[in-house]
């Protein structure tokens, strides 16, 4: 079989239309499809992960409402220095209601830093039976304030025809702002001289 001239540039062009359609046309439409492919990917996977921060931000949301809310009600809790002398009342009412006698009470001159929150550090000495003296923990464990007894010393006091009776001295703090809290518009508290 001879090929005639023309019968070969024929043949050859067949061939060459597609091997330069693959090689011009179709190999940069698989990279660009591939590439393509492979950006939808990465997208895909961005979305993905922005769906669940989405989903973290709204529990983040409601978990701040949360924490403000508690903040508050610990705010609320610390009365502002001028009602600290009202708290301190409120203690020596409570030794009085359980029947003791606070022969010493003193309200240390410096007040400690604590936090947003100051704290006033006393001195109390308590004395009358052991009934009266539980009574009067229990009453400081529930004031609305909030109070923290740092030092006890409980001694038994001898005395002839009364059994029970107690000295008690204990280190007391109570924690107050030293100024008003104001509620700004964005819901966060701000703090007013």
């Amino acid at each position: 079989m001879d090929f005639s001239p023309r019968q070969m540039v024929f043949v050859a062009t067949l061939m060459a239309v597609p091997i330069a359609s693959f090689m011009l046309v179709f190999r940069p439409q698989n990279a660009e499809i591939k590439h393509a492919k492979a950006d939808i990917q990465a997208k895909r996977a961005l979305l993905t992960s922005l769906r669940e921060v989405t989903a973290q931000a709204n529990d983040l949301s409601a978990a701040t409402a949360q924490i403000q809310q508690t903040i508050a009600e610990v705010e609320s809790r610390l009365p502002n220095n001028k009602e600290l002398d009202s708290v301190l009342r409120d203690v020596a009412q409570i030794a009085d209601r359980c029947g003791l006698r606070v022969p010493k009470f003193v309200k240390s001159a410096q007040t400690r830093e604590a936090g947003t929150a100051k704290e006033q550090q006393l001195e109390v000495e308590i004395t009358g039976d052991f009934d009266g003296f539980y009574k009067f923990l229990l009453g400081i464990e529930q004031m609305p304030r909030i109070t923290r007894l740092t030092d006890m010393n409980v001694q038994r006091v001898q005395e002839k025809g009364r059994d029970g009776l107690l000295r008690g001295s204990l280190k007391m703090s109570i924690y107050y702002q030293s100024q008003t809290p104001v509620a700004s518009a964005e819901g966060t508290t701000e703090r007013k001289p």
